[in-house]
């Protein structure tokens, strides 16, 4: 491939290599990103996913990226503006229930490693194996013993995973606590939103600096040189969400992949055919 066909869209996003130092999200001052601004950023960067994607099919590579935060953190968001423009044979997400009463018993991350990527597939985790460490963690689900050996054998499996060629990133959204209750509010007024707002999520709400201790221990233990955490300060959405895409793509070094446009056949002959009248339910027509 030329140098021409290679990727030149470095974008201006964080790299994320020692420059965050804390978990205090304080506001910068920023104004407002208006929707025109957002929406033209945004366009380019699902633009560069499309490449990857088509990348990966070429490459056959195989990339999961992790999505873990507070709820309310801004995960869904995130995930529904990558998987906006690109092909769900190609990028899947997961997003799994609780455990079966039989995948209790199982090794915590089976059923997670059956939704592993084959090749030239994305997989995007909305929550992953590190509930074990957060939510499993804070309300009791597993027992001092799981939680300590899980965060023990986590790094390994991860470093076993990126020693056969799996691309793993993974993304820890933070937001701040004066957010998250003005998020919590707005799911409770809005009949819209009212289903994202789980007894769990009542619950998390409550338990704020438990799920800080969690998330610190967490961090500690996980942040291996070759499956690092990122950091994305999450209280502005948009910028959160722009942000984590740049980042993404910067990590991954993919080349775009040549496209011929295709030239479309002509369509056949009628030969006869008219269309039928027609007698079928249709839809009415209210706009």
């Amino acid at each position: 491939m030329d140098k021409k066909s290679k990727r030149k869209h470095r974008h201006n996003a964080v790299e994320g290599r020692g420059a965050f130092s804390g978990f205090e999200v304080a506001d910068n001052g920023q104004q407002k990103m208006p929707n025109n601004e957002y929406e033209a950023e945004l366009f380019g960067l699902q633009v560069e996913l499309v490449k990857l994607q088509e990348w990966a099919k070429a490459t056959n590579a195989r990339i999961v990226i992790i999505f873990e935060g507070r709820d309310a953190a801004g995960k869904g968001g995130i995930i529904k503006r990558i998987l906006e423009r690109v092909s769900p044979r190609v990028f899947r997400l997961v997003a799994l229930p609780s455990p079966t009463e039989r995948q209790k018993t199982q090794l915590h991350a089976q059923r997670y490693i059956e939704k592993m990527p084959a090749g030239g597939e994305i997989v995007i985790f909305d929550r992953s194996w590190y509930n074990r460490a957060g939510v499993e963690r804070v309300m009791g689900f597993c027992s001092d013993e799981e939680y300590k050996q899980f965060l023990k054998d986590c790094p390994a499996f991860e470093g076993f995973l990126v020693g056969q060629g799996i691309i793993l990133l993974k993304y820890w959204l933070e937001v701040s606590e004066k957010e998250q209750h003005k998020r919590f509010l707005a799911r409770i007024k809005d009949p819209t939103k009212r289903w994202k707002l789980s007894p769990m999520d009542l619950e998390s709400h409550r338990r704020w600096y438990d799920y800080s201790r969690a998330r610190d221990s967490m961090l500690l233990a996980t942040d291996i040189p070759a499956a690092p955490w990122y950091i994305v300060p999450s209280d502005d959405k948009k910028r959160a969400c722009l942000n984590c895409i740049a980042h993404v793509l910067n990590s991954i070094s993919y080349e775009e992949i040549p496209y011929t446009p295709p030239k479309l056949p002509r369509r056949q002959k009628a030969k006869g055919y008219v269309e039928p009248p027609q007698k079928h339910r249709l839809v009415p027509q209210r706009w």
